[in-house]
């Protein structure tokens, strides 16, 4: 395989997206001596095939306004590898929605579910529909006409979606009611759903958990742990809120959260009734941070800024994808961060990775150390199919034992000649030898 070949290719065939060809450079530049090494995944075409979605489904999505203004928003669903189980990834609504990010968020989805060892392919969908500022019957009317495409291309052992950006429990309820309208049937179709009818204990909190626990089996090669550490965060979503609670839980001490008007500092720390106030923040559909520094003394707001240029030890980037560029990757470095792991989808641009490799210091990817989300989501596939529920401790113990996983095969994937590991590589590699290998097994299709 000859990747700048490869790319070339996909450049010309898929001209502007540029989000999809990003993460498909990173994943081909890190697995191609795998491939090379082994001829029979080049005589089967795994890569051609790997790097295109299985099919694309576009639909119109008409809903009525409390207005009475009859609107019309696009939906898609990216259904991209099944081998190793049933599409699984998320519903994304938000304006900036379009092919190139669900596309690049269902190629890191296979290889990120490949990771969990659950049986879960990679899919992604979503819309352009803006929730923030809709009342809750405006949102339940879109996510009705959304659904009434989306339910015949889905399914408990076909494509299971579930939450994302834009899509909380209020989402899912709706969809998910009217999937069983239509259907008639009561299944595990969707994830997130709410713990009164076949939701899993811990999902709202598990990608930010499962972050932490990942930096926390980093650390500990250097024998190190969240004790002490301060530690930068960014979004206030439930990711954001997930890791809060996890750091600080682990003795650290989280002193930033952040939205598009900004971010907030706050040096005493973010904990107990502060974390709380994250969920107010969100619940309050306003997508906005600012209150924050309102509501507590000695919070400080920083407009239009990222929380980057803060002094800490770890930095969790948990928003959305490439918030965290060169410039800010340099800020880290000056002052001293020893461990970044990525809480969202490829929050951290090819430039800022780079930089962090050349430090060498302790860093990874969001299809590694973001799994815990959809690593829960797959339990809770599991509950519903036993029609049974586990304890939260259960479900959290399920987690960090995947989480403590995932971290020992990026090791063995990952380590370079001088014991650096590099956990970018060594999680494209491993989660691609799974999907490659049950690919081979089951013929050209």
């Amino acid at each position: 395989m000859n990747v700048e070949q490869m790319m070339n290719g996909l450049e010309q065939k898929h001209p502007g997206e540029v989000e999809y060809l990003q993460a498909v450079r990173e994943v081909l530049e890190s697995i191609e001596d795998i491939v090379n090494e082994n001829p029979q995944y080049e005589a089967a075409g795994i890569i051609n095939r790997v790097v295109e979605p299985d099919r694309i489904l576009t639909f119109k999505i008409p809903w009525v306004g409390d207005d009475g203004k009859v609107n019309v928003n696009l939906g898609y669903r990216v259904q991209f590898n099944n081998a190793i189980g049933p599409y699984k990834g998320g519903l994304r609504f938000h304006p900036s929605v379009n092919l190139s990010i669900l596309k690049f968020l269902g190629f890191e989805q296979i290889f990120k579910n490949s990771l969990t060892t659950l049986p879960m392919g990679g899919g992604k969908g979503g819309s352009d529909f803006d929730p923030k500022g809709k009342s809750d019957n405006e949102v339940m009317r879109f996510c009705q006409s959304f659904m009434m495409e989306l339910h015949a291309m889905i399914g408990p052992e076909t494509d299971v979606p579930a939450g994302d950006i834009g899509v909380g429990g209020r989402e899912i309820g709706f969809l998910y009611g009217m999937y069983k309208k239509l259907r008639k049937e009561h299944t595990g179709v969707l994830t997130g759903k709410g713990l009164n009818w076949g939701g899993s204990l811990v999902r709202a909190e598990a990608t930010g958990y499962g972050n932490v626990y990942f930096a926390k089996e980093m650390l500990a090669t250097k024998g190190e742990t969240f004790e002490g550490k301060t530690v930068a965060i960014s979004g206030f979503g439930n990711v954001a809120w997930g890791a809060a609670l996890k750091v600080t839980e682990l003795g650290g001490k989280v002193v930033t959260i952040s939205g598009p008007d900004g971010y907030i500092y706050d040096e005493a720390g973010i904990s107990g009734e502060k974390i709380d106030y994250m969920l107010e923040l969100r619940a309050s559909n306003n997508d906005v941070v600012k209150p924050y520094a309102d509501e507590f003394d000695g919070a400080k707001f920083f407009a239009g800024k990222r929380p980057w240029e803060v002094k800490v030890d770890v930095a969790l980037p948990c928003a959305t994808q490439n918030e965290l560029n060169e410039d800010d990757a340099k800020s880290l470095m000056d002052n001293g961060c020893m461990c970044v792991g990525e809480g969202a989808n490829m929050p951290c641009t090819p430039e800022a990775i780079e930089i962090f490799l050349e430090h060498k210091i302790l860093f990874s990817p969001g299809k590694a150390s973001n799994a815990g989300g959809v690593a829960t989501s797959g339990l809770e596939m599991s509950q519903n199919s036993m029609k049974y529920s586990w304890t939260a401790e259960e479900v959290d113990e399920k987690l960090h034992q995947i989480m403590r996983d995932i971290h020992e095969a990026c090791v063995k994937y990952g380590t370079d000649s001088d014991g650096y590991v590099n956990y970018m590589k060594g999680a494209n590699i491993a989660g691609f030898i799974k999907v490659a290998d049950s690919m081979l097994d089951q013929g050209i299709l």
